[in-house]
């Protein structure tokens, strides 16, 4: 007896158009190139504010005080160090270890050392939060020194975010001018809507386990050229072309072959990325800086010759086409770009899973069965 028949389900594939929760947290307008969290436009955060601030803003809600940004980046500050235990683990990684694979595998760890570990009340998932947040630049740097025979650099609360990350990474303070730099496009980053990253981690909280292993389920995503990892992938393609007048024929090669030139094109945004252009303004600067316009220059070739493409279909740069080519400017390895990403990122992932716990429901979507359905089955001396 078959099954009875019935219409075909709609099959939205990559979940495109998909609504899975009403949220105050971010704002994403692809249509005229808007980014906007919670309610503050992303290009005034970029000029205003400090990844602190916004890190406030997306947990809290509102923009703090000036008493309430002092004591939460102190608290920042106090949380950073990460446990001895922590650091001896990531000795044990090969040094071959991609970092991404380093920072979910000690993020993962991390949970075991968290004395709230088990407490699902909200004031304590955002102590969680912070604890995640503060070591997340620190377990990066740990890695990225520990792999590269160098001693690990203990993180300092006397200073922010970014400059300390740096200086973690290289065992040098960087001038405030290299700190702003990598403290916008830590804020570019925070957050934006229910991307790949936020998505994981929203369907883990679904399920009501830890914090921890939220924020796992979301580095997880990071390591794919398709989210996390586009702007490591951007920038090694960008490196092999020795010249401005040869983007052209790259990115035509490229297209002819039926490959993707990766940093262009978004599943939302039909026009310029505004963290784009931000980052742009800014890489063209910081190659001037850094006496490598050259590199700038092979960057804004194939970003013509793309636009001229495909722009009429919507495809234009991506935050990580210029957020690759600022870090690279900055002297950060390539492979430490998606792990920067995460650093940033991780307050973005912490606002959906405490709003989506607010009214938390499981994930339960279904998938439409096309298999056969009468199979008959054989022993296994029969086959």
């Amino acid at each position: 007896m078959g099954f009875p028949a019935r219409e075909s389900p709609r099959i939205d594939k990559g979940l495109e158009n998909i609504y899975v929760k009403e949220t105050r947290i971010c704002f994403v307008d692809g249509k005229t190139g808007r980014l906007l969290y919670r309610g503050y436009d992303i290009r005034d955060l970029a000029d205003h504010s400090t990844f602190e601030e916004t890190v406030y803003l997306l947990w809290r809600g509102r923009l703090p005080s000036r008493t309430e940004l002092t004591e939460f980046s102190a608290e920042l500050g106090a949380n950073r160090a990460i446990p001895a235990e922590i650091t001896t683990l990531l000795k044990k990684f090969p040094k071959t270890m991609a970092p991404i694979d380093a920072l979910r595998t000690a993020v993962s760890a991390l949970g075991a050392y968290d004395p709230e570990l088990s407490d699902a009340s909200r004031e304590a998932n955002l102590r969680k939060g912070l604890r995640l947040t503060a070591k997340m630049p620190a377990l990066v740097a740990a890695f990225h020194r520990i792999r590269t025979g160098e001693r690990v650099v203990r993180p300092s609360p006397k200073y922010n975010t970014a400059t300390d990350y740096l200086r973690m990474l290289t065992g040098k303070k960087p001038d405030k001018r290299t700190a702003r730099i990598l403290d916008i496009a830590l804020t570019l980053h925070a957050d934006h809507s229910m991307n790949a990253g936020s998505f994981a981690a929203t369907v883990a909280a679904s399920t009501l386990p830890d914090l921890y292993s939220c924020v796992v389920a979301a580095i997880a995503t990071l390591k794919g050229p398709l989210h996390g990892g586009a702007n490591e992938t951007a920038i090694r393609a960008l490196l092999e072309i020795e010249s401005p007048e040869k983007a052209e024929a790259y990115v035509l090669n490229t297209l002819a072959a039926g490959k993707h030139v990766f940093g262009f094109g978004h599943r939302v945004y039909k026009t310029y990325d505004p963290r784009a252009l931000i980052l742009q303004d800014i890489a063209k600067k910081l190659s001037v800086q850094t006496g490598n316009e050259k590199f700038f220059e092979v960057a804004k070739a194939v970003e013509q010759t793309m636009v001229r493409q495909l722009g009429a279909k919507g495809i234009y740069p991506n935050v990580d086409y210029y957020a690759g080519v600022v870090y690279y400017l900055l002297g950060l390895p390539p492979d430490l770009f998606p792990v920067t990403f995460a650093v940033s990122r991780i307050s973005g992932w912490v606002a959906h899973v405490l709003e989506y716990w607010e009214d938390n429901r499981i994930m339960r979507p279904l998938d439409l069965y096309i298999g056969p359905r009468e199979a008959v089955y054989v022993p296994i001396d029969q086959r």
